[in-house]
């Protein structure tokens, strides 16, 4: 039996500009897989949180996810490329660590139940609802997508590290979010049609190029609690915070689209989410917080973690999407081009 190693990916998504130095060595290695890599003294003085570095440790991750058209297939589990990435996430954790506050998570997990009254100033889905435009949706999709298209994979990847009522609760909740039995009904296809009402490219990270630095970094967070056993508390951390708040939200955002009459395929994918996460939460919080906090009580504060870091990335991204819209600027690196937008009857 002999093994392929060195398989090239045809098709699939292209590989994006580079936004600095770490991004361009990376890039021009897995066209040539040769070359200088950055070093680990240019990571670490790079910004942690920039443009640079989250394309750096976005286009690692996406390795193990589709890779990219005309890259290598074992780049995956190149040693080079292992070490790159590993200064890379040793950079950005400590940056999360420093940043998000140390909190019990008894008092974390109150905080996702309780929505603060100042939210309403501050929050992207109540912005939406209110008075967001249809250029303002299609740009919040578009970012949103390269989390969306592949929400629930880097969870899966707990399932093997987690036993008794976490492995069974978490099953449950990913047996939905894969669309039951039904590829139809994959969650990560009901995003795809809503961008298609949108006007947009439902192809898998085609947005990569003209997304922000904080979008990138929480889609990074993801793929970085995913993929290491020792974080497996931080991502269902991470994982309690998408559920626990995403029914509200969801609400919110079904009404902007219905508001703006961006489509029946738009307004479906947050509707289904206001009845499936709001089962979803009561699962999140007793079986599988609570079975892991009883198979591994030390976990606790990993999973407040998870929590504190999802908050404060999700939090940064808002505050750049309100901040831009408000000043009637773009959120993007540039503006979408205009799409086709199925002709609706607004009565």
């Amino acid at each position: 039996m002999t093994l392929q190693t060195s398989a090239v990916r045809s098709g699939g998504p292209r590989l994006p500009a580079p936004r600095g130095p770490l991004s361009e060595r990376l890039l021009a290695w897995f066209r040539m897989a040769a070359g200088p890599l950055p070093s680990p003294e240019e990571v670490g003085r790079a910004d942690p949180y920039g443009a640079d570095a989250q394309l750096a440790l976005y286009v690692l991750y996406e390795l193990h996810y589709q890779g990219f058209e005309g890259v290598a297939d074992d780049l995956e589990w190149q040693p080079a490329l292992l070490a790159v990435r590993r200064c890379l996430e040793e950079t950005f954790l400590r940056a999360l660590h420093s940043d998000v506050p140390p909190v019990g998570l008894p008092e974390a997990m109150a905080g996702l139940l309780a929505e603060p009254a100042t939210a309403e100033g501050r929050s992207v889905s109540h912005y939406l609802q209110r008075e967001g435009r249809l250029w303002e949706l299609r740009e919040y999709a578009a970012l949103r997508s390269l989390y969306h298209l592949k929400e629930a994979d880097p969870h899966a990847w707990v399932l093997p590290r987690l036993r008794g009522r976490a492995k069974a609760g978490m099953a449950a909740i990913e047996f939905d979010e894969f669309g039951a039995g039904r590829a139809d009904h994959i969650h990560a296809r009901l995003f795809a049609d809503l961008m298609a009402d949108l006007g947009l490219e439902t192809a898998y990270g085609h947005y990569v190029d003209l997304v922000p630095p904080e979008a990138l970094a929480t889609v990074n967070l993801m793929s970085l609690l995913g993929l290491h056993r020792s974080l497996r508390g931080a991502l269902i951390g991470h994982f309690a915070t998408v559920e626990v708040t995403s029914s509200p939200g969801a609400r919110r955002l079904a009404e902007a689209m219905r508001r703006t009459h961006a489509g029946a395929a738009a307004e479906r994918f947050y509707a289904e989410h206001v009845v499936a996460d709001a089962v979803h939460e009561q699962v999140v919080r007793r079986e599988v917080v609570g079975g892991l906090l009883c198979d591994e009580p030390d976990l606790e504060p990993d999973i407040a973690f998870g929590i504190g870091a999802t908050v404060f990335l999700e939090s940064r991204l808002e505050g750049r999407l309100l901040t831009a819209w408000k000043e009637e600027r773009h959120a993007l690196q540039a503006s979408l081009p205009p799409g086709r937008i199925p002709q609706r009857n607004s009565i």
